[in-house]
């Protein structure tokens, strides 16, 4: 049997946030042991790459989106770092930072995955757009990036990328969605199961349905999990909480099922806030999430 390889890719960067704390995520969840963690499920991992915001970069001042320039530069690097692992045959595994990362994972992988597919588990959609964002964060933009609805475009990040198709594309735990955001879920017929839908249909039957969508005619599944999808009880540290997530065992079972579909190529974990936590529950959490993604199990 081939020893599965994980390349986790940490990116200490906060800028498209609205307050600071997530660029301390990613050491903050290697510190709780994710390396031995991995290994210990029979996982070769890679856990040496670090993309960094470069010297110099900064955005001019008076524009709406807040630090473009400093997220283009490292999601480009991310990107690419991200294509050379899944070219390789390697797993990437990127640690945030904020959610603007995700712009260069999904640069990276669409130059690779033709018809990607997209799980993106969060408290928000990530669907505002320059004309739209009521705040200029632009972690609030990611997924209207990713799908080509933003002025930005993944193909700026990295070359070859190309956008998402929103039929491939599953929001599971939304609760906190601005009013251009609901509009262009409905227009474009992207799924979204809100907390009310989990609530009504369990949280397996969600995410059942889920890959189903994301893997309908794919070549790869990216999971973009957003520690906020988690209850704020269990998951303090972050920068934009929202009563009323996914419960301790509602997040574990959703990755627990994600992992024995065998269709999670990539993955991002981002928002962990160690400058918000309570005695490091988040980032401890975070650890447990993705092993469960892993194949950790109970027995």
């Amino acid at each position: 049997m081939v020893q599965q390889s994980v390349s986790i890719i940490r990116v200490p960067f906060g800028l498209g946030a609205g307050r600071p704390g997530s660029e301390n995520g990613p050491d903050s969840i290697m510190k709780f042991g994710l390396a031995k963690k991995l290994q210990g499920l029979g996982y070769d991992v890679q856990a040496d790459q670090t993309i960094r915001l470069p010297e110099g970069v900064q955005s001019p001042p008076g524009s709406k989106m807040k630090h473009v320039e400093e997220v283009l530069a490292v999601a480009g690097l991310l990107g690419e770092a991200v294509y050379k692992e899944v070219s390789g045959g390697h797993i990437p595994l990127v640690l945030g930072g904020d959610h603007s990362i995700a712009m260069g994972s999904l640069a990276g992988l669409t130059r690779h995955y033709h018809h990607l597919g997209v799980i993106w588990v969060d408290a928000h959609s990530d669907l505002n757009t320059e004309t739209t964002s009521p705040s200029g964060n632009m972690h609030g933009i990611s997924l209207a990036v990713g799908l080509g609805l933003s002025h930005i475009k993944l193909k700026q990040m990295v070359e070859g990328a190309v956008p998402l198709k929103p039929e491939n594309c599953v929001i599971i735990g939304a609760r906190d969605l601005d009013r251009d955001e609901k509009a262009l879920i409905r227009s474009t017929g992207l799924t979204c199961y809100t907390m009310h839908e989990i609530d009504r249909l369990g949280i397996e039957k969600v995410v059942q349905e889920a890959l189903q969508i994301a893997g309908n005619g794919t070549d790869g599944v990216h999971l973009s999990f957003d520690i906020d999808s988690v209850d704020p009880i269990e998951a303090p540290g972050t920068g934009t909480p929202v009563r009323g997530g996914l419960s301790y065992r509602e997040a574990h079972l959703s990755l627990e099922l994600m992992s024995e579909s065998g269709r999670i190529t990539s993955a991002d974990f981002v928002e962990v806030n160690p400058l918000l936590d309570r005695n490091n529950q988040t980032s401890k959490l975070a650890v447990e999430l993705i092993g469960s993604l892993f194949g950790s199990r109970i027995l």
